[in-house]
């Protein structure tokens, strides 16, 4: 059976690599990590989103939910509550430089513990929504990192060791978050539930990096925000 594991944080990128997974794969599975995150309500949209896609795509989805403190690393804005998450940002302050939001090695801790999961469950493609275009400059969504890091599980593992082939799948890492969008759609994306503001609260800010570079991607789409629809049908007002 062909098998797969999204790394799933509920957010846009990785609910259009659940949407392409579960069209690509015969079984899907999620891991969802509760790492200390300042918007920590991301956990539970994506529970909703998850509920979504298994009634659009008619298929079960294997949910894994991981525990781990990263608040005792700290030294980001997104597990120190300390820290301010920047607002405002133009886009050249966007794209220059790696911002207090990056969580020290948070894609490989992810990755490791990921691998350990789908080792145990038997599953060999590893699927992220790492991207290097429209997004702020983290060194652990670069292709070269996550190569390596392919590398590294295929020759640290009982499986790797017995010729099983993990592979480490990047659907989005070249395309821009407009792209993103376009091809979750293709794929029936839903992202009523899809939550990206660095905030943590429940009506998305619109100032913090994630928040404008979404919504610069949904109007480069063309397309409404459906998380933000859903708000105004439910009688919320969006900044």
């Amino acid at each position: 059976m062909n098998r797969a594991i999204v790394i799933y944080s509920g957010g846009l990128d990785s609910t259009t690599c659940l949407f392409w997974a579960l069209d690509e794969f015969d079984e899907v599975h999620t891991i969802t990590f509760d790492y200390s995150q300042r918007h920590s309500i991301e956990i539970e949209y994506s529970k909703k989103t998850i509920e979504l896609a298994e009634r659009i795509k008619g298929k079960k989805v294997f949910s894994h939910y991981f525990k781990l403190d990263l608040s005792q690393i700290g030294g980001s804005a997104l597990t120190d509550l300390s820290i301010d998450v920047p607002k405002k940002r133009s886009d050249e302050e966007i794209s220059s430089g790696i911002p207090i939001t990056y969580v020290p090695f948070r894609n490989g801790v992810f990755l490791s513990i990921t691998a350990a999961m789908a080792e145990r469950h038997e599953v060999y493609n590893i699927i992220g929504g790492w991207n290097v275009l429209d997004y702020s400059g983290y060194p652990d969504c670069r292709y070269e990192f996550l190569n390596t890091f392919e590398k590294a599980i295929n020759l640290g593992t009982k499986a790797g060791a017995e010729g099983k082939n993990f592979k480490i799948l990047t659907p989005l890492i070249k395309m821009k978050k407009s792209e993103i969008i376009l091809f979750g759609k293709e794929h029936g994306a839903d992202y009523s539930y899809s939550y990206s503001c660095y905030t943590g609260k429940e009506i998305p800010c619109g100032e913090c990096d994630s928040c404008i570079l979404r919504a610069k991607g949904f109007k480069e789409a063309g397309l409404e925000d459906d998380f933000l629809v859903r708000l105004r049908n439910e009688g919320y007002n969006h900044p």
